[in-house]
């Protein structure tokens, strides 16, 4: 339905656009008998409707002009939409189990259409809220995070179509802009949108502004961030942005993507794990201790990383003859290789940890926080919670580059708790 300029979908409006839209039509097998509709968007941002029909189904998501979580007083570019399309559609392609298929594209409504991941797929945030373990997250966020890194950077690319990519993807600055306030600025300062449990946690949201290391490492992040343009990131890749069941894992909701640090999309995944686990305690009653599902947590995040190392590397290893990063006719021997990947993972996790780190301290102390927290209702025992998460962020952030391996990072977990 070709409108001519923007409009904010209601139910009718959307009714009205799927019917003369045949690539979502024809979903319904253009049959709009008992057709349902119902807005489910609970994230920061957008209008989120999914469309189920007697033969078919879909959701409808729309780009707003405003962060939909402030309101109008924060304008939002709903080109967004644009950004997420081509990164679900370019994602979907190198990992097509864990990404939902795009079915329609519509930049002058910021509307995009896509497969609807029907019952039982559930936010996986929400999931460790209730304390479900998911046997094979690991392994399929691993696969998914080596895919799309590995394949989008230049180990696999030359740099003419890397260049040609990033120069796309640089059209995305706003919501990158966001991440930088958001992540990298607004929790070491006085700003009008942070909050987080006071009274109880007050003097420690100062400490942080006050924390001239910790600052002087947020420095770095933010200049890796905003100039490294290593692999196509999601870019928003936390809890909220994967929907699960026992058996599949889906990565949703990439409108933050562009080229940057692939230890950004990594640190973000761990870095909501560990979140959960120190939320758990929060979530304990005299049924459920939480403890065996805490371990659990531990498990996935050691196992992510390491079946993300092995998966990553042998990407690697069959692709060496590709890329212009290590060109063949240099790194042209076995141990030279071993060499120069090891170097890399190191790097890459510590990264990682401080992205990770970051993304943590940005959730207790920053604008948007999680409801893993949130959902907690004594105040006081959440505080306790988000204290301990705040201690392990800073030390992950300050000494990063200390830990040889994720094992030691459990450990750290282990003795803040």
């Amino acid at each position: 339905m070709a409108f001519s300029e923007f409009r904010p979908l209601d139910e009718k409006v959307l009714i009205e656009y799927i019917k003369a839209t045949p690539s979502l039509s024809s979903k319904l097998n253009n049959n709009f008998d008992n057709l349902t509709i119902k807005e489910v968007g609970d994230g920061n941002l957008n209008f989120v409707f999914i469309v189920v029909g007697s033969t078919g189904s879909f959701v409808i998501k729309q780009a707003l002009p405003y962060i939909r979580c402030i309101g109008e007083s924060w304008p939002m570019t709903k080109e967004r939409a644009y950004f997420e399309a081509l990164a679900l559609r370019e994602h979907g392609g190198l990992s097509p189990d864990h990404v939902p298929e795009v079915y329609h594209f519509d930049r002058t409504m910021s509307l995009i259409g896509m497969r609807y991941l029907e019952p039982p797929h559930i936010i996986l945030r929400k999931g460790l809220i209730a304390g479900i373990e998911y046997p094979l997250l690991a392994d399929h966020m691993s696969d998914y995070i080596a895919r799309t890194l590995f394949f989008t950077s230049l180990l696999y690319r030359n740099t003419t179509d890397h260049k040609r990519a990033v120069a796309e993807f640089c059209g995305n600055v706003e919501l990158c802009r966001l991440t930088e306030q958001v992540v990298f600025s607004d929790p070491y300062k006085i700003s009008q949108y942070n909050h987080w449990t006071s009274p109880y946690l007050d003097s420690d949201a100062e400490a942080i502004r006050e924390d001239n290391a910790l600052k002087l490492e947020v420095a770095e992040l933010k200049s890796l961030f905003c100039e490294r343009a290593q692999a196509l990131i999601h870019g928003d890749l936390h809890t909220g942005s994967v929907m699960v069941t026992h058996d599949s894992t889906q990565v949703i909701d990439p409108e933050f993507a562009f080229y940057g640090p692939m230890g950004f999309d990594i640190g973000a995944f761990l870095g909501n794990l560990i979140l959960a686990f120190f939320a758990q305690d929060g979530h304990a009653d005299e049924q459920n201790d939480r403890k065996a599902y805490k371990d659990w947590i531990l498990r996935t995040i050691e196992n992510t990383w390491n079946l993300f190392d092995r998966k990553f590397v042998a990407l690697w290893d069959t692709n060496k003859d590709s890329g212009d990063a290590y060109l063949p006719a240099i790194y042209n021997n076995p141990g030279l290789l071993q060499l120069v990947q090891k170097k890399f993972i190191k790097d890459l996790l510590h990264d990682s940890l401080g992205f990770g780190a970051a993304k943590m301290i940005r959730r207790i102390v920053g604008v948007a926080h999680v409801e893993d927290f949130e959902s907690i209702a004594d105040a006081s025992k959440r505080a306790g919670c988000e204290r301990r998460a705040l201690e392990i962020a800073k030390l992950l952030l300050k000494e990063r580059r200390k830990f040889q391996g994720i094992a030691e990072v459990i450990l750290a977990i282990q003795q803040v708790q």
